[in-house]
């Protein structure tokens, strides 16, 4: 591969690693949600500075051509992503349920109370 290559690998790593890390500086990414983005980011980047490294750890893997286990690292960040953000999806959705029940709940007593309220001023 050519110098540029190298440097596109490279870059593309360091402007992934800087978005993650402006996102959780503004607060608008949780530090749970970023682990897995740092990961794959510090990974490209090693990757790109040494790219050797790849060759090796295929070989390491049993894999032959270095840039199936490039795709298949991706794809198991991926479904890693996938899998904690279905998890934490679970995990909101009991939180609303029981959250619109226990509002439905208050909702019965205000309204309890206000006919209370009303049949004494009546009286």
């Amino acid at each position: 591969m050519s110098i540029v290559t190298y440097g596109f690998g490279i870059a593309s790593a360091v402007l992934a690693l800087v978005v993650v890390v402006e996102l959780l500086r503004r607060r608008r990414l949780r530090e749970r949600h970023a682990i897995w983005w740092l990961v794959a980011g510090v990974l490209a980047f090693l990757v790109g500075v040494f790219p050797a490294t790849l060759q090796w750890a295929a070989t390491l893997v049993g894999i032959e051509v270095p840039l199936n286990l490039v795709f298949f690292v991706s794809i198991a960040v991926l479904f890693l992503v996938s899998l904690q953000h279905s998890s934490e999806l679970t995990r909101i959705e009991a939180k609303t349920r029981t959250l619109a029940e226990l509002v439905a709940l208050q909702d019965l007593r205000i309204r309890q109370l206000e006919e209370k309220l009303a049949d004494r001023s009546a009286c």
